[in-house]
Order: structure tokens, then sequence, then C-alpha cells
């Protein structure tokens, strides 16, 4: 995607925090001239929701707790790469790293600050960044469409309850859309589509990994092909 950073004023209104990234202009509001982290089709995000594609990715997650059920509109794809760590443990990490990512898109595309499924997969502070980070979309009347692929994640594990993640994703093929009229920008970006997260973990009584910090690296010569 031809994406640009979301400035610290405009999305989180603060700084070293939860440095998200996402396609803006040159005025640090959403940019119409790129796309974000996940894709959308503004206020008709909804109208035509297909299954998230992490669906395969997040299937060993534990399946006792009802988690919120995630679907995307058929022009935004999360591409989920060889999201498996060859243990049962880290898996389960990665399907709630999976989940989150949805999540936040999902409540993106549909402007929706109020999203159940954000308090389920975020805490703490997290949270707090992750609300901003969706309504920066919502006052800049931004949204996206397209395909957000995330790949090559490493995930240590701190005893039973907590673990970071570091993951990749690939933002070239993700585009800025005006969510009130739907228009597309296409206009490339000098700025890296790629971009390295951080993010730390904590595992609830339920069995869900839920994210309690998140950072953002783009251009991190670790994702550069």
């Amino acid at each position: 995607m031809k994406c640009r950073s979301l400035s610290a004023a405009a999305a989180l209104a603060m700084a070293g925090a939860l440095v998200l990234t996402a396609c803006t202009g040159s005025d640090g509001e959403p940019s119409d001239n790129g796309k974000t982290a996940g894709a959308d089709t503004g206020s008709e995000a909804s109208a035509s929701p297909r299954a998230s594609a992490s669906a395969s990715a997040t299937a060993s997650a534990p399946t006792s707790v009802e988690r919120p059920r995630i679907e995307l509109p058929s022009d935004v794809t999360d591409k989920f790469e060889n999201w498996q760590a060859g243990d049962e443990a880290k898996n389960a990490v990665l399907a709630d790293t999976a989940r989150r990512i949805d999540a936040t898109n999902d409540a993106i595309l549909r402007g929706d600050t109020g999203a159940r499924s954000l308090s389920f997969y975020y805490r703490g502070k997290a949270l707090n960044d992750a609300l901003r980070w969706v309504q920066a979309y919502v006052d800049a009347n931004m949204s996206f469409t397209g395909t957000t692929r995330y790949y090559a994640p490493e995930v240590a594990l701190s005893g039973e309850s907590e673990a970071s993640v570091v993951y990749c994703a690939d933002e070239s093929k993700g585009f800025n859309k005006d969510r009130k009229t739907n228009k597309v920008d296409r206009t490339p970006s000098d700025q890296s589509p790629y971009v390295l997260y951080s993010a730390r973990l904590q595992k609830s009584g339920q069995g869900v990994w839920r994210t309690t910090s998140l950072t953002s690296k783009r251009g991190d010569k670790a994702c550069t092909p």
C-alpha cells in the first residue's frame, strides 16, 4: 500500500505509547493517497462481509471462550503468512494476535470505537491507544481497502501468562479510502510500506491472549525485502 505514518498528534495524541502506523497526508491526518493496515469499504464496510483471512491462522486458539466474530468486507484482506510457531502455546499467542489485528481493522472500517472486540483483545494503555487510533480515522473520514500481509512472526513466552510477539506487515497492496465518497487514493507514497510491530500480551484467566502494549517502526530493515 502507498502509506504514510499517522502522526501521534493526529492519531494517538501522545508520544512514546502505541506508535501504530497507517497512511496519512503531510498534515498528519489519514490521507487519501495510501492505505492502512487492514482495508475498508467506508460506511459500507459491514454491508458485504466475508470471513476474515485469519480463520486458518487462528485455528489453534482455545475455543472454550466465545470470541467476538470478526468479518471483514470483501475488498479487505488480512493475510497471515507462516503464522505458526511449531508450539501449541506459541500458536495460541499468534492466534489471538491475528484476531486482535482483525478486530482493530474491523473497528476502523466500521468507524466503531465501541466495538466489543477492542476491549476483548486489548488491555490497559494499549486499549486506550487503539481507541484513539480508530477515532483518528473517524475524525478524518477515512477508511481503507486492499490487502495487508502479516509475516515473519516471532514469539517469546515468559512463564505461562506473558508473551511478546514481533512481526512484519506489508501494506503495499492497501490504499486509503474516503469514508463518505468511497473514493480510493492510489497516489504513490514516499514512505516504506513495510512495518515492524512489537507487542506484549498477557493471558487472561479464560485463556485469551490480550495485547497490553504495541509499538511499530515503519521501514525497519527487518521487514524490508
